[in-house]
């Protein structure tokens, strides 16, 4: 049973993770980096997050990372958003809903956050070489 979870939380990890840019953090980067530390935690994420959570039905993979993004925002914190928008953007959000989405966020959650987690998308964005469209015309980041 155990092994079946795992192998069913890594296979909807892949989902959402990319593979071919070292530049980008992933879940597989943070679970090899805890290894030596922490081992149990990365089987955690994906037995349980990605072989429980990630895994049901009623979502689909945008809108897990949209829901997921939205609460890493209103929490402050920036790592796990990085993370996050990376894989966001590999189930296929698009960098004007991500945007839109931390913009929506600002009567929620304030300002600092909203302007903190922008910054994390710009920088992601950089990454990937995403060219975002905004009404002020269009951005190469």
């Amino acid at each position: 049973m155990t092994q079946d979870r795992y192998q069913k939380g890594l296979d909807k990890l892949m989902e959402y993770t990319l593979t071919n840019n070292d530049d980008i953090s992933t879940h597989l980067k943070i679970t090899e980096d805890l290894k030596d530390l922490a081992p149990d935690v990365g089987k955690y994420i994906i037995q349980f997050a990605y072989g429980d959570i990630y895994s049901r039905s009623g979502l689909d993979n945008k809108q897990r990372a949209l829901v997921t993004i939205s609460s890493l925002v209103t929490q402050g914190t920036e790592p796990q958003l990085e993370l996050h928008l990376n894989t966001g953007l590999t189930a296929g959000l698009t960098s004007t809903e991500i945007v839109e989405s931390i913009i929506q966020l600002i009567p929620y959650t304030g300002f600092p956050r909203v302007l903190n987690a922008l910054r994390v998308a710009k920088k992601v964005f950089n990454q990937r070489h995403i060219t975002f469209s905004n009404s002020a015309g269009t951005q190469s980041y």
